[in-house]
């Protein structure tokens, strides 16, 4: 068995019977290649390759070939490897993605120039309609050059899909594989989420003792990054609401902090059109049940051998998000218990939707707070409530394929319209505006 196969679907199998192509122009970041291949394979892509002349100065195709189980296109032949695997009928890809996607190889493909493997392949993607993804790498200034940001505004406005990565050292370096890969699942995802808009809001809220202490909890915010992840890889608009956190949030998904309850409700307040428009909020945020008056400055230690803090019950946030986001949007709870059985977890979770008006309750012990693994009872307002165990990703996974069965049923402004131009547009004003 060819070892790219081994790891076939490891990570998700989301690519699962998606033929992808990967066009690789002459950048020194053609050495990331493989490992861009076998990302996306992980996912449980099958990945042919196609390699332009100057990059073959770069990497072996026995290196790219390794990484696809298949050999590369070389060069065009009687077979006609651009039409056969880009034209229409039996064979077409589902997507092509140029990585690395050099100043020459953007400007060719802009201008309608084909002399390569790589942008013949493109000419003919942009002709067919095929999805077509590019991630540029190049010096930062050949990016300012102002002949090719035309030019990949131009791409934009024909729905070509580009995949930022880091400017480093004065290097705009081509995007990771995992960025990579999600870029490639949210462009070519199908089914209930595709296009719907999704808020996730997680983490823990931090409440100021003094100007340097505050009471916080154990929470560590990585069931609210799976779930987002998760969204944006079925194709959803999503939003991460995040309080304190111990894991990073990806790039890829527009971020947004707070840090008390009272700073959230604010959010809340200031993105009520995002609620709105939501399909669904969820909150598997650890809210404060308390908050306290904040004292000036620190409070000095050597002051006190004891101390005693004055809690105030903290407002609840669940039933203003219920107000700002009413029905079709699905409002999922999570509900965190210690030591409590089904029955009484069960019981807790419906007492929480009546109190919120909630239409989705997730139940969970604290004794999985902080680690890779969940146990969570699921309790729909409509079904039979269910059991969903193992690592968090698997979870958010799993949550949102039973939620997106009961979507799939709903119509409503929740979908987002437009052209993947335009959706790009929006997502990068977002992320200069959430207050990071």
């Amino acid at each position: 068995m060819h070892p790219s196969r081994a790891i076939r679907g490891r990570t998700t199998r989301l690519l699962e019977g998606k033929h992808l192509l990967i066009g690789v122009s002459g950048s020194i970041a053609a050495i990331e290649v493989p490992r861009i291949i076998r990302e996306l394979v992980r996912h449980g892509a099958e990945v042919d390759a196609v390699m332009s002349p100057e990059s073959l100065r770069i990497i072996s195709p026995e290196a790219v070939q390794f990484a696809t189980g298949r050999p590369p296109i070389l060069q065009l032949t009687g077979n006609v490897e651009h039409v056969t695997l880009l034209g229409p009928g039996e064979g077409r890809v589902d997507l092509f993605l140029i990585a690395p996607a050099t100043a020459n190889t953007l400007s060719k493909i802009a201008h309608g120039i084909d002399d390569t493997p790589v942008t013949s392949c493109a000419s003919v993607a942009l002709g067919g309609a095929v999805p077509l993804l590019v991630a540029p790498a190049m010096h930062s200034h050949m990016l300012q050059n102002p002949a090719l940001r035309e030019n990949l505004e131009r791409l934009r406005g024909w729905g070509v899909g580009v995949v930022q990565g880091a400017s480093v050292e004065g290097e705009e370096k081509v995007a990771s594989p995992e960025e990579i890969a999600a870029a490639v699942l949210h462009r070519i995802a199908q089914g209930p989420w595709k296009g719907r808009r999704v808020v996730v809001i997680g983490g823990a809220a931090r409440e100021p003792i003094d100007e340097v202490r505050s009471v916080t909890n154990e929470s560590s915010g990585a069931s609210a990054v799976a779930l987002a992840s998760q969204a944006h890889y079925r194709g959803a608009e999503v939003e991460l609401w995040v309080g304190a956190i111990r894991v990073t949030p990806p790039p890829w998904v527009a971020t947004f902090s707070w840090s008390t309850v009272e700073d959230l409700r604010a959010l809340a307040r200031r993105r009520r059109s995002a609620l709105r428009e939501a399909a669904a909020v969820l909150v598997p945020a650890a809210l404060s049940d308390f908050t306290l008056d904040k004292t000036a400055g620190k409070i000095p230690s050597r002051d006190h051998t004891t101390l005693t803090l004055t809690l105030h019950r903290a407002p609840k946030v669940l039933p203003e998000l219920r107000r700002l986001a009413p029905a079709p949007t699905r409002l999922v709870a999570f509900k965190l218990e210690s030591g409590r059985s089904a029955d009484e977890m069960q019981q807790e979770g419906e007492r929480l939707r009546l109190e919120t008006g909630a239409d989705w309750v997730v139940a969970n012990d604290a004794r999985t707070m902080g680690s890779a693994d969940t146990e969570a009872l699921v309790l729909p307002r409509a079904g039979m409530r269910h059991w969903i165990r193992g690592p968090k990703v698997d979870f958010a996974g799993k949550l949102l394929d039973d939620l997106g069965r009961e979507l799939a049923n709903l119509a409503g402004p929740s979908r987002v319209g437009g052209d993947p131009a335009r959706r790009h547009r929006r997502r990068a004003v977002a992320r200069r505006g959430r207050p990071r």
